[in-house]
C-alpha cells in the first residue's frame, strides 16, 4: 500500500473486513463475493474498499491454515469454541501480519486488540492479545530454531 494510505483508512478497512468476515463465519454457505456485495460501500473511499476486500479474500482463503496455527499453538482453545469476533480478529491479524506481511506483526496485533475491544466482549482485547502473543512467540521461536540448524 502507498504511504498515502493513512492508518485511519487501514483501520476503517479492518473494521469492514472484520464485519464481513464475521458474517461469513456465522452464515453458513455465504461466499466472500456475496458477503462483500451485501456491504454498503457507497460512502467508503475506494482505497478503503479495496484494502478491505483484499483483507477479506486473503483471510478467508487462508482460514484453514490460520485455524491450524491456532489449534497447534493454543491448547484448550479450538477455533470453533472461540467468540466469533475474537476469532475473526485473530485470523485477520495473522493474515495481515504473518502471512501477507503487509504490516509489522506488532501493528497487526495492536489493531486486532482494538477491533476486539470495540466489537467484542469485555474480555476480548486481553484474550486476543494473549492468543496472538503466544502464537507469534511460538512461530518466531520455530523460525529462529530453523535458522540455527542450517549453520
Amino acid at each position: 500500500m502507498p504511504r498515502s494510505f493513512l492508518p485511519q483508512k487501514r483501520r476503517r478497512a479492518r473494521e469492514i473486513a472484520l464485519q464481513i468476515l464475521y458474517s461469513l463465519d456465522v452464515r453458513e454457505g455465504l461466499e466472500p463475493d456475496e458477503a462483500i456485495s451485501l456491504f454498503p460501500f457507497k460512502d467508503e473511499e475506494p482505497s478503503v474498499t479495496s484494502y478491505a476486500i483484499k483483507l477479506i479474500k486473503g483471510t478467508w482463503a487462508n482460514k484453514e491454515n490460520i485455524d491450524m496455527l491456532i489449534r497447534t499453538y493454543i491448547t484448550g482453545w479450538r477455533p470453533e469454541r472461540m467468540v466469533v469476533v475474537d476469532l475473526v480478529a485473530i485470523r485477520l491479524a495473522l493474515y495481515e501480519g504473518w502471512i501477507e506481511k503487509s504490516v509489522p506483526m506488532a501493528v497487526a496485533i495492536s489493531e486486532a486488540v482494538e477491533l476486539a475491544k470495540h466489537f467484542g466482549t469485555e474480555d476480548s482485547g486481553r484474550f486476543v492479545n494473549g492468543v496472538l502473543g503466544r502464537i507469534v512467540r511460538s512461530l518466531q521461536e520455530e523460525s529462529s530454531g530453523d535458522n540455527d540448524s542450517e549453520g
